[in-house]
C-alpha cells in the first residue's frame, strides 16, 4: 500500500476507508464491521469518518470495528461546522472520543465551514 508521509514523520496510506452512510441501519451494523476490518487487513488503515455521519453511528461501527488493534488504524474524524465553536468544540470531541471508544483522534477536521467564521 503506497503511503504519504506526515510532517511529524507518521506514515499513512494514501488510500483509506470512508464511513459516510454508515451506522445509519442497525442490521447492516455486522456487514460493516466486518468491511472495516477486512480494509484494516488490507492495509487501508486510515478510516474517515464523523460525528454528523448517521449521527454519531458510523463511530461506533468504527469502534467495534478497531477494537483490539487500534494502533493498526489511523483515525480522522470530523466536527459538525455549527459544533466548532471555541465552546462547543471541545465538547463535540469529547464525544466523538466516546462514540470511538478512543483517547485520541489521529486527525480531527471540520467537516465543512459552513457559515462558521474561520477566527472563532
Amino acid at each position: 500500500m503506497k503511503t504519504v508521509s506526515l510532517s511529524d514523520g507518521d506514515r499513512v496510506p494514501a488510500l483509506g476507508q470512508g464511513t459516510w452512510r454508515v451506522g445509519e441501519k442497525k442490521n447492516a451494523r455486522r456487514d460493516e464491521v466486518a468491511a472495516l476490518r477486512l480494509g484494516i487487513e488490507l492495509g487501508m488503515t486510515l478510516i474517515d469518518t464523523a460525528e454528523m455521519y448517521g449521527e454519531g453511528g458510523a463511530e461506533e461501527v468504527v469502534a467495534d470495528a478497531i477494537e483490539g488493534q487500534r494502533e493498526r488504524a489511523f483515525i480522522v474524524t470530523k466536527v459538525y461546522p455549527h459544533h466548532a465553536s471555541r465552546s462547543e468544540l471541545p465538547k463535540a470531541c469529547e464525544r466523538s472520543l466516546k462514540r470511538l471508544r478512543i483517547d485520541t483522534i489521529d486527525l480531527y477536521l471540520l467537516h465543512w465551514r459552513e457559515r462558521t467564521p474561520a477566527l472563532e
